[in-house]
């Protein structure tokens, strides 16, 4: 009988979770007519999140291929959501900020987030939600670490 991997095992229920997440947010934010596509919506909410940041740092962030994150940017920029400038530290980076203009945007971005998860939360009691938002900070920070670990074992060496 050939090997089967375990569908209940961790790396298998965050990935399969994130992905379903993710085309549930993806559906909504299609429907709303925001006038970006739901690549950009992401962008957008992680340079929100990170600004100003590196440009190869945040195709890492978001899981992304360089040029497929250099288009949704190239897209941001024409509606003037966000703008790229050289990185005084390195004239080689490009340093993407958010404008003024992708406050309203990001506000509904935000309700179509808030709206999705209460949809997945509605049958789990509000202590499990909390609790498990409280798990998922902690193992986020563990990996954090174990990865900065890494990172300094390399430097190191």
């Amino acid at each position: 009988m050939a090997y089967r991997p375990d569908d209940e095992a961790l790396g298998f229920l965050i990935t399969d979770a994130a992905r379903l997440l993710r085309a549930e947010f993806d559906r909504v934010i299609a429907a709303e007519s925001l006038g970006i596509t739901p690549g950009e919506a992401r962008a957008l909410s992680h340079v929100a999140r990170a600004w100003p940041v590196r440009q190869a740092v945040l195709a890492e962030r978001m899981g992304v291929e360089a040029m497929t994150l250099s288009s949704y940017l190239d897209r941001l920029e024409e509606q003037g959501l966000v703008v790229r400038e050289p990185d005084p530290t390195d004239r080689r980076a490009k340093l993407v900020t958010m404008t003024e203009a992708a406050d309203e945007v990001l506000l509904r971005i935000r309700s179509v987030g808030e709206a999705v998860r209460k949809e997945v939360e509605a049958d789990i009691p509000p202590a499990d939600w909390a609790n498990f938002l409280t798990t998922l900070k902690r193992l986020r920070a563990n990996l954090w670490e174990k990865r900065q670990e890494t990172t300094r074992a390399r430097s190191a060496a």
